[in-house]
């Protein structure tokens, strides 16, 4: 009963956490983190232990899951070089020099264990850099890169610490030994996440029930991690290429109730685990500054050196690889050079989040190390490094986008191509209707060619001027009165006992799909 009691009070501080971060225009991350923070030193609040299985199982897939179902596999293949360049080339690069760097400065330490902390702190995190990216309004060839890079890197730091952690606890590491482990974790991973995406879409193609299609999606992932597990493969890698795979297909899979259902649902869920994650890191500050060994001055010294490394790093992989990569004429014919602002946003958005909370928690307990070495140090160095790039860094890059100029207002644009395709999407429709009409009587087919003719217009509209209210706007409007009318109506006769319960619902539930297709034209 107390861990649903816990259970129940974080997600509640997390709603609020939320609420007062849409009200004060930050995203809530930050707020969470900050809230975290000043809750772990509260009189009598009990000190919060985060397991790594919680995060690795319960928590990381469905984030990373829900991140690959939103991601555009034309726009993901069209980044996939630079993506690359970032999410493996710089998370090694990182490890590599951060690790080589902490051990200059702890030369007692093995080196094995100070990579190993470098690949912790290597990986961006999705949640926190593509939210403050869609808030700022940043074009969105930048919020696919950062998109692709959170989704593959958390695969490279993984495998990273396996096989730095391996070699701290006296495995045999060689070429060949991490060469075979990074095609049997990673490939591994690829194959598995594939087949369980085409089981899965093999099962949504035949499930005809919204709800049965909801849990089949809820619980892909979970057994995706499950099997990846038990395989020894990589679990992110599987659950990134499932939801790659499966947001593709879904249009084809799903009827529109079942998509509808399941985007609210994992939008609660998301919503939910975001909040949660977030506000653990936050409460873990007790619990790490209780278990510190390490003095003052070197927990100092080590978290101010691996927090300037890896900033310092990113700017130093990014800005070669961006315009180094264009002296090669078919990579400059295909990618136009971008303004120095755009490399500067993407190397500032930095932020380490749920994937080093999990990868730290990984690392092996001291008494299986010859030696030992400083776990509780690295620990929290870890969360250090989680808690000052959000502050830091995500709390500047709005700031730095703007002053910067870089910003994509896509909205013209975006109207432009819907009222483009709307049109032939009409096309197509009043020829299927013409088709299809046969008997059918004159009045029906009249108003389908008017809820045409209105879906047409509304798609035009919205590349004209907002000062004068559109037809479609009154329309709009209009219309939304009418709906409170007869939902006033509906309740009154189901109080006064006219119609049961029931009846009650279905009509609520026709009116507030039509009402829902109301604010979705306003948007």
């Amino acid at each position: 009963m107390e861990g649903i009691v816990d259970t129940v009070v974080l997600v509640v501080i997390a709603i609020a956490g939320a609420a007062l971060a849409r009200r004060l225009g930050v995203v809530a991350p930050l707020v969470l983190l900050i809230a975290g923070l000043g809750l772990s030193f509260m009189p009598g609040l009990p000190e919060v232990h985060v397991e790594p299985e919680l995060v690795l199982v319960g928590l990381l897939p469905p984030l990373l899951y829900v991140a690959a179902l939103q991601t555009s596999i034309p726009a993901f293949r069209r980044a996939l070089r630079p993506i690359m360049l970032l999410a493996v080339g710089l998370v090694i690069f990182t490890a590599l020099i951060t690790g080589w760097l902490l051990h200059l400065l702890l030369p007692e330490v093995p080196l094995a264990a100070c990579v190993a902390l470098g690949a912790v702190v290597a990986p961006p995190d999705a949640v926190s850099a593509t939210a403050i990216a869609r808030r700022i309004g940043l074009p969105r060839a930048i919020v696919t890169l950062l998109e692709g890079e959170s989704l593959l890197n958390d695969a490279t730091a993984l495998v990273m610490v396996r096989i730095a952690g391996g070699a701290l606890t006296g495995a045999a590491v060689g070429f060949w030994d991490i060469g075979r482990d990074i095609v049997v974790i990673t490939g591994g991973g690829v194959a598995l996440g594939f087949a369980a995406a085409v089981l899965a879409a093999w099962l949504l193609k035949r499930v005809q029930d919204p709800m049965l299609a909801d849990a089949v999606s809820l619980l892909t992932p979970f057994v995706v991690v499950v099997v990846a597990e038990e395989l020894h493969t990589s679990s992110v890698v599987a659950v990134v290429v499932a939801g790659l795979y499966l947001g593709h297909r879904i249009p084809y899979l799903l009827s529109p109730t079942s998509r509808l259902q399941m985007e609210a649902v994992w939008r609660l869920i998301i919503f939910l685990l975001e909040g949660v994650v977030f506000l653990l890191v936050g409460l873990q500050l007790r619990e790490l500054v209780g278990d510190l060994e390490t003095g003052l001055a070197t927990t100092v010294q080590a978290t101010a050196l691996v927090f300037a490394a890896i900033v310092i790093l990113r700017f130093a992989w990014i800005f070669p690889a961006t315009y180094l990569a264009r002296l090669f004429p078919k990579i400059r014919n295909r990618e136009a050079r971008p303004a120095p602002g755009g490399p500067t946003v993407v190397a500032w958005a930095g932020m380490r989040g749920v994937v080093t909370l999990a990868a730290v928690l990984t690392l092996p307990p001291v008494d299986e190390v010859p030696g030992g070495y400083p776990r509780d140090l690295f620990v929290f160095v870890a969360f250090a490094i989680i808690v000052l790039t959000l502050l830091i860094q995500g709390t500047t890059l709005p700031f730095l986008a703007n002053r910067l100029g870089v910003r994509e207002d896509t909205s013209t644009a975006d109207a432009l191509a819907e009222a483009a395709v709307q049109h032939r999407a009409s096309r197509a429709a009043l020829e299927a209707l013409e088709e299809h009409a046969g008997d059918a009587p004159a009045s029906v087919v009249d108003r389908l060619r008017e809820i045409v003719e209105h879906r047409t217009n509304g798609a035009w509209e919205r590349l004209g001027s907002q000062e004068r209210e559109t037809p479609s706007s009154a329309y709009r409007r209009l219309r939304r009165q009418m709906i409170m009318a007869e939902r006033h109506v509906f309740k009154v006769a189901r109080n006064e006992g006219r119609i049961p319960e029931e009846v009650l619902t279905r009509a609520q539930r026709d009116l507030d799909l039509e009402d829902s297709q109301l604010h979705r034209s306003d948007d």
